[in-house]
């Protein structure tokens, strides 16, 4: 089992695996508990509940359920960035087209099949409903560093506001498509991916 990386709501990194492990079933627990009863009702005895372990050992990690959210939506942007990194090696030098296909298209998939991932994302709806812009930033950030690369660009401050952007009109128009219909309306997602397009090719092009 892969330990789940330190991010910066831990109170404490696992370093042993049996830690790391332990950390990975709260997540997960957690992930599942929001599907089922969402945010509000989430609280940290319930999570050890699920994950079979003394809740000591939550608060060990978290302060609280916040924590513990923001915590999630960082293992979705880790798990995330691995996806696209995996779909970009299959590529065959597809361009920025076949790009950014990869970084919508494992959104998608994320948002329709990740536990928890409806609620939490990658951090924006923490709590529900809150539309703070950092979340976008980070995401920004790893995309920029990780497309960069594969699309010959350098990792300016330029390629970043064009990436932010790119990022906060897709993560709008998403949100409004897994409104329109839970499976999210593929109408609207085709109209943000010719949106997307048109906007990036007048920069990458």
């Amino acid at each position: 089992m892969k330990p789940v990386p330190h991010t910066t709501s831990l109170r404490r990194a696992p370093v042993q695996r049996r830690s790391a492990e332990r950390l990975t079933r709260i997540l997960d627990a957690c992930a599942e508990i929001l599907d089922e009863i969402g945010y509000e009702d989430l609280s940290t005895r319930a999570v050890a509940q699920r994950a079979g372990v003394p809740i000591g050992s939550v608060y060990r990690f978290f302060g609280n359920k916040r924590q513990m959210a923001d915590a999630l939506a960082q293992r979705n942007l880790e798990h995330y960035a691995a996806r696209v990194t995996e779909r970009l090696r299959g590529d065959g030098g597809g361009g920025w087209r076949a790009a950014m296909d990869a970084v919508l298209d494992e959104y998608l998939v994320m948002k329709r099949t990740a536990p928890g991932f409806s609620l939490v994302d990658f951090g924006n709806q923490i709590p529900v409903g809150d539309r703070r812009s950092e979340p976008n930033h980070r995401v920004a950030d790893r995309l920029t560093d990780l497309l960069s690369g594969h699309l010959g660009r350098t990792p300016d401050e330029d390629l970043r506001r064009v990436f932010l952007v790119a990022v906060e009109t897709a993560d709008t128009l998403v949100h409004l498509a897994f409104r329109v219909s839970p499976e999210g309306d593929e109408r609207i997602i085709e109209e943000a991916r010719e949106l997307l397009r048109a906007y990036l090719a007048r920069v990458l092009d």
